[in-house]
């Protein structure tokens, strides 16, 4: 697949900041839990995908009412919105040195009919196969089943560009301002409705 990379220079990809904020004590206790479980660079990268995809409650799944944003923020309540899990994700994989990009896709709502919402992922670096990989940690239902698949990528939902729907092949180096603000103004799931951003990905 035809990735377009933001930004050149991979250490780019490794940055903490505000929102990746993988230096926070939570967080590295569960990358030291978590390299205890894996042999090598695939092997963590996978049991960190599963530990987001799984542990980590989708908001909307449970109805949460909090909005989480930073990494260290969705780790400890233990939730968050597909962007909020990315944030995770990718501060569980920087701290290990892994590169980490963020992605976004429209995707039809399930709820409101012709509605395009913004959807977000990760992408990442394995230097063992020299590639860059997508991962969706969404979080799994009876509609949705992303994988850690090497050879065919398996995200939360196949794209239906007949529908209208739009897959963005460029990975970011930092979340998008715009799903940030949403995040870190909205103080509660309602109010997140009306800010979330509507058009990131081109047509």
């Amino acid at each position: 697949m035809g990735f377009l990379l933001e930004n050149s220079e991979l250490e780019l990809y490794l940055k903490e900041s505000e929102i990746i904020d993988y230096h926070h004590s939570r967080i590295q206790t569960l990358v030291e839990e978590l390299k205890t479980k894996a042999s090598d660079e695939i092997n963590y990268t996978k049991e960190a995908f599963e530990f987001v995809r799984d542990a980590i409650s989708h908001s909307g799944d449970i109805q949460a009412r909090q909005v989480t944003c930073k990494a260290s923020e969705v780790l400890l309540l233990k939730h968050g919105n597909c962007c909020g899990k990315s944030h995770l994700l990718a501060a569980i994989l920087r701290a290990a040195g892994i590169p980490t990009g963020f992605c976004y896709q429209m995707v039809l709502s399930d709820e409101v009919d012709n509605l395009l919402l913004l959807h977000g992922l990760n992408a990442v670096f394995l230097r063992t196969i020299n590639r860059w990989i997508r991962l969706d940690a969404r979080g799994n239902n009876e509609n949705v089943n992303a994988q850690f698949n090497l050879e065919s990528e398996q995200l939360a939902w196949p794209i239906r560009s007949e529908l209208g729907e739009r897959d963005g092949l460029v990975i970011y180096s930092v979340p998008k301002e715009e799903v940030v603000y949403a995040l870190l103004n909205a103080d509660n799931r309602q109010k997140l409705g009306k800010l979330w951003p509507r058009e990131i990905v081109p047509r």
